[in-house]
């Protein structure tokens, strides 16, 4: 664990060492950046830069300490579904709260739920909210507030969207742990909705990238960005390029609704039921404005899974 003080460098602030945290914390220190990354307990592997830090970030106190001191503080925490709808929202407070006290700049990292169901068609930032489930609802009404925050004055806030992760660490994504494993070792990939439908997936490190970026660039400030993504495959289309990799076929269960299926328990589908249109029309993120905005293009997704596959199969070795 990292003691340094942060006296001749500007201090970033992660908030949430589940895989966008931890990459952004590496990626920000890459820059040069002094790093505090900040979770629950403080705890976990020492990483070369980062200052460990544990705060409630969800209490006004939690948060004006994890935030003491930064210049620029990035909200990447998640809690699990079914505690989302009460929990994220007194982050929220708690943090524009902190923020609005010490001046710094806020980078939050989001989801595509405000656009709800599309029919397929293209998001982007001038998409329609239309969200109909709670947690969509939620998120939504989430991003209002930030908004205003920054219109009226209160807090500096801009927003980065990510479609579904991939990549090293990422574990709970559709295409994360239900998936790789499995081809590696020749058990069954777990496929959800349609399959043949496109379905973007943005890479862990672009999200990094995308997010640093963000807090370099208070131009930016004051609305939403999609993050750098890469064109939407089919999940079959993903198959196929694993195979390409591994010169095996890709064995698969394609879970047409959300029902209870091995790691999916009764809790998680109840909660994830209202988020399965997301398998059942296409899924599109045009990234375009943020491309052309700073300049940095999404990994291409074959290189993404070349990451990937190489982290899973040391993972899998530690198992």
């Amino acid at each position: 664990m990292s003691t340094a003080t942060h006296t001749s460098r500007a201090l970033h602030v992660v908030l949430g060492s589940g895989p966008a945290g931890t990459a952004l914390a590496r990626e920000l220190v890459r820059r040069g950046h002094a790093v505090r990354l900040v979770d629950r307990k403080g705890t976990g592997p020492a990483l070369e830069g980062v200052e460990r830090f544990g705060a409630d970030v969800g209490t006004d106190e939690g948060a004006a300490a994890a935030t003491a001191g930064a210049e620029v503080v990035y909200h990447c925490v998640n809690v699990a579904y079914h505690l989302q709808v009460d929990v994220m929202p007194r982050i929220q407070d708690a943090l524009l709260g902190a923020v609005h006290g010490t001046g710094a700049r806020l980078v939050v990292l989001d989801t595509l739920y405000p656009y709800g169901e599309t029919g397929g068609a293209v998001m982007t930032e001038e998409s329609p909210w239309n969200a109909t489930s709670r947690k969509g609802r939620m998120r939504a009404d989430l991003d209002a507030k930030y908004l205003a925050a920054h219109r009226e004055g209160r807090a500096r806030v801009v927003l980065g969207r990510s479609a579904d992760f991939v990549g090293p660490g990422v574990l709970n994504s559709t295409l994360g742990a239900l998936v790789f494993p499995a081809v590696l070792t020749g058990g069954e990939a777990v496929g959800l909705g349609d399959i043949d439908l496109p379905h973007s997936y943005t890479y862990i490190e672009d999200v990094a990238t995308g997010l640093a970026t963000l807090g370099e660039h208070p131009e930016g400030d004051g609305r939403v960005w999609h993050l750098p993504t890469a064109p939407a495959p089919t999940t079959r289309e993903v198959h196929a390029l694993i195979e390409k990799r591994l010169g095996r076929p890709v064995r698969a269960v394609v879970l047409k609704d959300a029902a209870p299926y091995g790691p999916f328990d009764e809790q998680f589908m109840a909660e994830y039921a209202e988020m399965f249109y997301q398998h059942t029309e296409p899924q599109i993120v045009d990234s375009s404005a943020f491309e052309q905005a700073f300049g940095v293009r999404p990994t291409p997704l074959a290189d993404a899974l070349d990451a990937t596959l190489a982290w899973y199969g040391e993972w899998l070795a530690r198992q």
